[in-house]
């Protein structure tokens, strides 16, 4: 089922450099490394825009965060020869965001990367690594990285989180689908492919190793939808998930999320 939800104006990327730039330590970005090249695009900005379409040494690249999933995806706009410039419809399915893209119009599903609606129906949009992290963090591993800067600051409130109190809800907003019977369905869940783990098992843990995989969690990350201000958010803490010592494409989302898109044949990793 697809909702209405309120749409966000895109935003046209403008940059600082990162030592520069005053954020919170602890305020959550959208850390991006592409050929040794880093960029940091906060949440106190994708809140409210949702969708940024950047050109990243060469690479068009289109950032992305859904705030009712907690979902943030890099997406590669290249497709069939094409570049895609995306936009958000205002829509939601699975309380998730879906997009556009302004040269087919085709609709997409951002938890997904894949075209639901029009020309581009079941295509698969390339997903790059990408880290939820704390500024701090981004700025230790990227000292001459740049970072998103808004437009106009005076368009929106940002660092205001407009859906205060939403992480810590019993219940997903706009959401009508089932939900996981055996994990709450608005715990923090770290999806890499199709499979998932419970973020609270991760940080009492600390690292999780399955396989050639390594996911680990350390402290020192604001939530972006807990407090009405994003720099005073609970810590809910940074996450990594690398092979062979690389990122590798993850998204820290709600169990609800995944549980709308994968069901229950794929459970949740809870301890």
């Amino acid at each position: 089922m697809i909702h209405t939800h309120a749409k966000s104006k895109v935003l046209d990327p403008r940059l600082w450099l990162v030592s520069g730039f005053l954020l919170g330590a602890t305020e959550p970005v959208v850390g991006v490394v592409v050929n040794d090249k880093a960029r940091a695009y906060p949440l106190h900005i994708l809140t409210w825009h949702e969708i940024v379409n950047d050109e990243f040494d060469g690479v068009p690249i289109t950032v992305t965060y859904c705030p009712l999933c907690n979902s943030s995806i890099v997406f590669d706009r290249r497709l069939d020869g094409m570049v895609l410039d995306f936009g958000t419809t205002g829509k939601l399915r699975n309380s998730d965001m879906v997009m556009y893209d302004r040269q087919t119009e085709s609709w997409w599903q951002q938890f997904l990367g894949e075209g639901i609606v029009g020309e581009l129906t079941g295509k698969r949009l390339k997903m790059l690594p990408s880290r939820l992290e704390s500024f701090a963090n981004f700025k230790k591993r990227a000292p001459k990285g740049e970072v998103l800067i808004p437009t106009n600051p005076g368009m929106r409130d940002y660092g205001r989180n407009p859906y205060s109190g939403y992480d810590t809800a019993s219940y997903p907003f706009l959401y009508r689908g089932e939900t996981p019977d055996y994990i709450n369905p608005m715990v923090r869940v770290v999806v890499v492919g199709g499979k998932a783990w419970s973020m609270p098992m991760l940080a009492e843990k600390g690292k999780v190793v399955d396989g050639d995989l390594v996911l680990a969690w350390t402290a020192g990350q604001n939530s972006a939808l807990d407090t009405s201000r994003i720099r005073e958010g609970r810590d809910v803490g940074n996450v990594t998930v690398q092979r062979a010592g690389d990122d590798v494409v993850h998204d820290v989302t709600f169990a609800f999320v995944y549980h709308a898109f994968h069901g229950n044949d794929k459970r949740i990793v809870t301890e």
